[in-house]
């Protein structure tokens, strides 16, 4: 952990995110490297407030090197944990193997340490990357079951767009009062995740179930399957009334998130995605039953 490294012709920059040029420095840095565009994310009320990124910059202002930190509030088996993220972890080819990536998740530790966060957490195709610093990683399971029989629906359910200003406001408010979809494992806060997920994924709808106050994530599956992302509202409504209001018929659900809530049972299957999702804390923090984050959740 104590090794030197090399930053000549280097700045180091950190909280930059009210400089849209470093910024733009970040969304080309991403972009380039996992071909992930967070640019939309200024025009869905922009990165989380809480977040703290830590930079390596050349003098012509490309960012070299990045690793970002935020708040993501969590509940695991009914608790509420402060816990924190790391994402936007990246080096451009011509500065790695310096050990400037190094340097910065020593940095985002140490800012993590200083606001006293339980638990922080990542997803990562390089899970051994992570090790030497205390995170391991957590089986992700999502489930999959025959659909409930459906409650009928007094309103149908309206598509949302969060691009629609007049629909973003109402769907950040619903994001800031949520509950957690799930007391197993579930995000209970972070809006920009959330947003920035709607844009990066293009087959995930969003809609609005006026009756429940809710706002529904899913994705329609072939073959008569349906798959649910997450659930936006202060009361998670059952899935029978969920499939009701958006009026659809399959015949088989995915659940991706554990479905304590959901006045359903399905079969927990092993989900793999390519990306191991770790946690660093002091206490053996861990679902108590088969769990997963929603895919909307990932960071």
């Amino acid at each position: 952990m104590s090794k030197s490294f090399d930053s000549a012709g280097l700045t180091f920059r950190q909280d930059y995110f009210d400089d849209l040029a470093a910024w733009a420095a970040l969304v080309s840095l991403l972009d380039d490297t996992f071909g992930i565009d967070i640019g939309p994310l200024q025009q869905l009320g922009g990165p989380d407030p809480t977040s703290m990124p830590f930079g390596w910059f050349a003098a012509d202002g490309t960012l070299a090197a990045n690793l970002s930190a935020f708040a993501m509030p969590l509940v695991i088996n009914g608790r509420q944990i402060n816990a924190a993220a790391f994402q936007s972890g990246a080096v451009r080819p011509p500065w790695r193997g310096r050990g400037l990536y190094r340097d910065v998740t020593r940095k985002a530790l140490e800012w993590c340490e200083s606001q006293q966060f339980e638990a922080i957490v990542l997803y990562t195709d390089k899970p051994s990357l992570y090790q030497p610093y205390g995170f391991r990683s957590l089986p992700m399971q999502r489930y999959s079951g025959a659909a409930p029989k459906l409650h009928p629906a007094t309103e149908p359910a309206r598509p949302l767009d969060p691009r629609n200003g007049t629909e973003l406001a109402p769907l950040q408010q619903a994001l800031k009062t949520r509950a957690p979809v799930s007391d197993v494992l579930a995000v209970s806060g972070n809006a920009a995740m959330f947003l920035i997920n709607t844009q990066l994924d293009p087959d995930v709808r969003l809609s609005w179930l006026d009756a429940e106050q809710a706002v529904v994530a899913w994705k329609p599956g072939e073959a008569g399957r349906f798959s649910l992302l997450d659930v936006v509202a202060a009361e998670i409504p059952p899935l029978a009334v969920i499939l009701g209001g958006l009026g659809v018929t399959p015949e088989h659900v995915d659940v991706f998130f554990s479905p304590d809530k959901l006045e359903w049972r399905g079969e927990a299957l092993s989900f793999d995605n390519g990306a191991a999702f770790m946690i660093r804390s002091t206490a053996d923090l861990a679902p108590a039953s088969p769990a997963m984050l929603s895919p909307m959740a990932d960071f």
